[in-house]
């Protein structure tokens, strides 16, 4: 089970989620109560081992402003949310970086065709609503074998029921895992990234 542990803006959370087991740690690059500047990112970045993947989340931005951000932070990485296109699939990986591409779980056929990203995340109809959702909607998604990404609405106390419900092949947190709006409760990112393993 990969797990992604989203919208981390201390050492400390960055810390929790690496020693927890996370696969992933993802950093906000656009407008959001969890916002920090790639600046930011790039000290954060220095909490992170090599084979853990640090992410940068942006969502109106360009691909080409997400990627030339991205490198500033430092980060391999890029999780595009948003209107996109297989242009902007290509723009990431030609720049040398890896791509998620985010979706939502009312999404067309043709979002949800393999556009060569690296991995799909999908999201709830709502993003950043932080609301549960019908996890067993995406069995009809057509996603077997693909490497994707379970959002929207995840806790400590849903997250193996959902991947059990979604069948999924990973997991993404963020909202999930906080104490208050922005700030993250390090014993739930532990509690989640166990839970989603075990």
């Amino acid at each position: 089970m990969f797990v992604k542990v989203c919208g981390l803006s201390t050492p400390e959370s960055v810390q929790a989620a690496v020693e927890s087991g996370a696969d992933a740690v993802g950093f906000v690059l656009t407008k959001s109560p969890r916002e920090v500047s790639p600046e930011r990112a790039r000290v954060l970045l220095g909490g992170v081992p090599a084979g853990i993947a640090a992410v940068g989340v942006f969502r109106h931005e360009t691909a080409a402003a997400a990627v030339a951000t991205a490198r500033a932070a430092g980060l391999e990485w890029v999780q595009l949310h948003g209107s996109r296109t297989r242009e902007d699939v290509r723009t990431v990986h030609d720049a040398g970086l890896r791509l998620i591409r985010a979706v939502t779980v009312g999404a067309t056929p043709e979002e949800f065709a393999d556009w060569g990203e690296d991995l799909l995340l999908v999201d709830a109809a709502v993003p950043g609503s932080g609301e549960a959702w019908d996890y067993a909607l995406m069995r009809d998604k057509g996603l077997a074998g693909r490497k994707w990404l379970l959002a929207g609405g995840l806790s400590p106390e849903n997250v193996a029921s959902a991947v059990e419900a979604a069948a999924a092949w990973g997991v993404d947190v963020s909202s999930g895992v906080e104490s208050s709006r922005g700030v993250k409760d390090l014993a739930k990112v532990r509690a989640f990234v166990k839970n989603a393993k075990g």
